[in-house]
């Protein structure tokens, strides 16, 4: 990862719909929040050294132990735990993660175990838009738990969290209802093409992992956030004028 950069990990939790697009969990920021205050995003957040530890201990990656464990903490949906617990079981183990209990003493006091496999890693964003605060994040996609699952935000992190598809969040933002940083933008924009989960997986594995960090561009006077046209984004420029960074 980068030498200057915030490891972190994100998870895109796709829930397929019987009668239109898959919906996707989202969280939305806190206003009072250091990076991105306000913005829709996807579960997540940087990796720490528990993480690492754990991973190492349970032969896993530590970017899907941070990407499961940030997603319960912030929303108790249970994705990439197996088997998967109940919804009283996994509003438990986020309020255990709240107060601050380790992950993987939870982990074995539920007879839980990560499944790392069920992770399918979707895209690496590195921005530079941020001097101070840069975040080196990994995108996963996976498919939600059987079940309704109804997120629980953390009060102070998340102002709240809910089911939608990436054509609503996009049309929202559009109106002036939610706020949405570059990289979120450009993965609804990707996601927004597939009908279900499979075919977002598909499309995962179909585009090499390579890190994304935009660059400006000037064409006749205006200039543009780029990023490269061969990952699997459909749009690969947006105009830096008014752009919102977080």
């Amino acid at each position: 990862m980068s030498d200057d950069a915030i490891p972190a990990a994100t998870l895109i939790v796709v829930r397929d719909s019987a009668s239109g697009p898959p919906e996707l969990l989202m969280v939305e920021r806190a206003a009072g929040m250091a990076f991105a205050a306000g913005a829709l995003v996807f579960p997540g957040g940087r990796i720490d050294d528990a993480d690492r530890a754990l991973a190492c201990a349970l032969d896993v990656d530590a970017n899907a132990v941070a990407a499961v464990r940030e997603t319960i903490e912030e929303t108790a949906i249970p994705v990439g735990l197996a088997p998967a617990p109940s919804e009283a079981a996994a509003r438990e183990l986020q309020s255990a993660l709240i107060a601050d209990e380790p992950f993987g003493g939870l982990l074995s006091a539920g007879s839980l175990s990560i499944d790392a496999s069920s992770l399918t890693p979707f895209a690496r964003w590195v921005p530079k838009f941020h001097a101070v605060r840069r975040f080196d994040t990994l995108f996963f996609v996976a498919r939600c738990p059987a079940g309704k699952w109804r997120p629980q935000v953390v009060e102070g992190e998340c102002a709240g969290a809910a089911w939608i598809t990436a054509a609503d969040v996009l049309e929202r933002e559009r109106r002036g209802e939610a706020r949405l940083i570059f990289p979120t933008r450009r993965t609804l924009e990707r996601l927004a093409l597939h009908a279900d989960f499979e075919a977002i997986r598909a499309d995962a594995l179909a585009h090499p992992i390579e890190p994304v960090t935009p660059w400006v561009e000037e064409r006749h006077g205006e200039k543009f956030i780029t990023i490269p046209a061969d990952l699997g984004f459909p749009v690969t420029q947006e105009r830096l004028n008014g752009l919102w960074r977080g």
